[in-house]
C-alpha cells in the first residue's frame, strides 16, 4: 500500500534542531530556529501571561469546543491591536482565529485556491521556506520576486518594484510588513508607500504575513503598511501570529484577517473561511486564545504586556549591537554595519552555507544554512564565543 512513498528529507531548520538537542558540547549555541531567548537563554514566560493562568476561574472552567471562527472576545482583540483607530466595520472585515500563523496562510491558500482557478504567488527571494510549501501544497503555482541585494547586502528595492509593475492583475504578493523572515531587511515607509502604490494601480492581492509585530520599531509602527491599505481600500489577506511576542509558541495562537473594501462582502467570506477551518481542523483550541484575549482586553495587563514586548525589542537590539562591535573587534578589516539596518530577531551574516557548517561542526554554534541566525538565540554569556567562531570561519 505504501511502497511508493519516497522518504522525506526533514524540515532544513527542524531538523537542525535535532542535531542541536543530540549535541553533547556544553558551550552549543542555538542560533537557528526562530524563538526569543531572554539573557539567560531561558524561552520566558511573560508576566502579563502568568497574570492570567493563575487566575483560580481561568483554571476552572470548563474546555468546550469554540465554534470555527475562534473565540469571540480574541477575534475582536486581535482586530483592536491590528487595525487600531483604521478598524473597519463588519461589513469590510472577516477574521478567523487560527492554528497560529502557519494555519493562517494555509486556510487563506485553500480559500484563494477555491476560489481563483491556478492561482499565482509571488514571494520574496528569499523568505521563510515554509511559505513555499505552504502555498505549493495548496495548488499555487510559487514565483520569486527580487528583494536581498547579497552585494550590497540590503533591499533590492528596484528590481522588487519592477518585478511588481510587470505582474498580471490578481496575482498574489506575499509581503512581510517588518522584520523580513530570514533577512531582517524592511522598506522604509516611502519604499512602503511606493510598494502599496504598485498593488494598488495593478490590482494585485497582498497576502501579509505579520508574526513579529512590535520586534522592529513598535507595535502601531510595525503595522502601518497594512493600515495604509485599508486607508487605500485595497483588499488583503493577513496572517498574524502571537508565537513570539506572547512567547505562546505550543499554543498555536493566530489569525487570518480579510479586508473586504466593497460593502457586505465579509460576510460571505467569513462563511467560506469558516467552511473552510471545518474542512481542516473543524475548530481551533481554546486556552491560547484565552490568554491573549485576556491580556489586550485588560488594560493594565495590556500596559504591562506592551512594556515586555518592548523589552524583548530592546533586548534583541542591544544584542544586535553587541554582535556587530564584537565583529568589528575580531575582524576590523570588514565592514558589518549591515547587521546594525536589519530589524527583528534575524540576521542575515552574508555566510555561506560551508561557513555554517564549519560554525556548526568545528564551534557548536548552529544556524541556518543560509547564513540567517537568530539574534534573539544570542546573550551576554555566548555572543563572544559566537564573534570569535564567526571570525574564524569568515577568515577560513
Amino acid at each position: 500500500m505504501f511502497a511508493h512513498l519516497p522518504p522525506y528529507a526533514g524540515d532544513p531548520i527542524l531538523s537542525l534542531m535535532e542535531s542541536y538537542q543530540r549535541d553533547a558540547r556544553a558551550d552549543k549555541v542555538n542560533l537557528g530556529i526562530g524563538v526569543y531567548a531572554d539573557g539567560a537563554g531561558v524561552i520566558p514566560v511573560l508576566p502579563s501571561v502568568r497574570a492570567v493562568e493563575v487566575e483560580d476561574h481561568f483554571n476552572s472552567a470548563p474546555c468546550t469546543y469554540l465554534p470555527m471562527e475562534g473565540h469571540t472576545g480574541y477575534r475582536q482583540a486581535v482586530a483592536q491591536l491590528l487595525f487600531g483607530p483604521e478598524l473597519p466595520d463588519q461589513n469590510h472585515l472577516a477574521i478567523i482565529q487560527t492554528l497560529g500563523g502557519s494555519g493562517a496562510l494555509k486556510v487563506g491558500a485553500d480559500l484563494i485556491a477555491r476560489f481563483f482557478p491556478q492561482p499565482q504567488i509571488w514571494v520574496p527571494d528569499p523568505t521563510w521556506d515554509n511559505h513555499i510549501g505552504i502555498f505549493e501544497g495548496a495548488g499555487f503555482g510559487v514565483q520569486r520576486y527580487p528583494y536581498y541585494d547579497a552585494d550590497k547586502k540590503g533591499l533590492a528595492f528596484d528590481a522588487l518594484l519592477s518585478k511588481l509593475e510587470s505582474l498580471e492583475a490578481g496575482s498574489v504578493v506575499l509581503l512581510h510588513p517588518c522584520c523580513h523572515n530570514p533577512t531582517g531587511i524592511d522598506p522604509d515607509r516611502g519604499q512602503w508607500t511606493q510598494i502599496i502604490e504598485v498593488l494598488e494601480r495593478r490590482a494585485l492581492l497582498p497576502f501579509f504575513d505579520l508574526a513579529y509585530q512590535g520586534f522592529a520599531a513598535s507595535l502601531e509602527q510595525d503595522v502601518w503598511p497594512v493600515r495604509e491599505c485599508v486607508r487605500r481600500g485595497i483588499a488583503f489577506f493577513l496572517s498574524n501570529s502571537f508565537s513570539k511576542i506572547f512567547s505562546l509558541y505550543g499554543e498555536r495562537v493566530g489569525a487570518l484577517s480579510v479586508f473586504c473594501p466593497q460593502d457586505g462582502q465579509a460576510n460571505n467570506v467569513l462563511g467560506q473561511l469558516k467552511l473552510t477551518v471545518r474542512r481542516n481542523y473543524s475548530s481551533p483550541p481554546l486556552h491560547g486564545a484565552l490568554i491573549v484575549a485576556r491580556v489586550l482586553s485588560d488594560a493594565h495587563l495590556r500596559q504591562q504586556w506592551e512594556g515586555e514586548v518592548n523589552q524583548m525589542r530592546e533586548r534583541v537590539h542591544g544584542m544586535r549591537e553587541r554582535l556587530h562591535a564584537g565583529l568589528a573587534k575580531v575582524l576590523p578589516e570588514y565592514n558589518f554595519g549591515f547587521l546594525l539596518r536589519q530589524n527583528g530577531m534575524f540576521g542575515y551574516t552574508g555566510l555561506s552555507a560551508a561557513q555554517v557548517e564549519r560554525l556548526r561542526e568545528q564551534h557548536g554554534v548552529y544556524a541556518v544554512s543560509s547564513g540567517r541566525i537568530c539574534v534573539a538565540g544570542l546573550n551576554p554569556g555566548n555572543v563572544d564565543k559566537v564573534c570569535l567562531a564567526m571570525a574564524e570561519v569568515i577568515r577560513g
